[in-house]
């Protein structure tokens, strides 16, 4: 697979590497639209993070900022989603998968993902350690819920191992 084109552009939009702190529901999902300015077809895009980190939170931002259809809601009990592009949005199309019920590499192969992505975003919920091996780089997103109730955020750009 070719490395993503617009990896580089997301860069300046978020400090990559530092943690940031997003005391509301807001916060998370206007992190993920501030991503997907510098984002387009071939990025992958890994979510890690506990029940109640702000995973879905963050995709729906990330879809309001590509302008993609339809409300981005957990794809838990379907396990993908794909919302088409809005007539002005960005025009690329967002998969959205939750990982978390995959029993491994088989079911993770059954989905086509590396397909979708020669066209879309594909954003992975609970993906850390499941499907970097779709992209020769990915963008990687650690969320985190702090005891106080603030969820935090480190994202980073990372090589596929191997």
């Amino acid at each position: 697979m070719s490395e993503p084109a617009s990896s580089a552009a997301a860069a300046p939009s978020v400090p990559l590497g530092t943690e940031l702190e997003l005391p509301d529901t807001a916060d998370t999902e206007a992190l993920g639209e501030r991503l997907a300015a510098g984002l387009g077809a071939g990025d992958l895009v890994v979510l890690s993070g506990p029940l109640g980190a702000g995973k879905t939170a963050f995709v729906r931002g990330l879809g309001r900022g590509l302008g993609v259809q339809g409300p981005v809601t957990s794809p838990t009990f379907v396990i993908a989603r794909e919302h088409r592009p809005t007539p002005d949005g960005a025009g690329v199309p967002l998969v959205h998968v939750d990982a978390y019920r995959l029993g491994g590499a088989a079911e993770l192969d059954d989905l086509d993902l590396d397909t979708d992505l020669a066209e879309a975003v594909v954003a992975v919920e609970w993906g850390e350690g499941v499907v970097e091996r779709l992209a020769e780089r990915h963008l990687l997103v650690r969320l985190d819920r702090r005891p106080d109730d603030v969820r935090v955020a480190v994202v980073t750009w990372e090589n596929a191992a191997g």
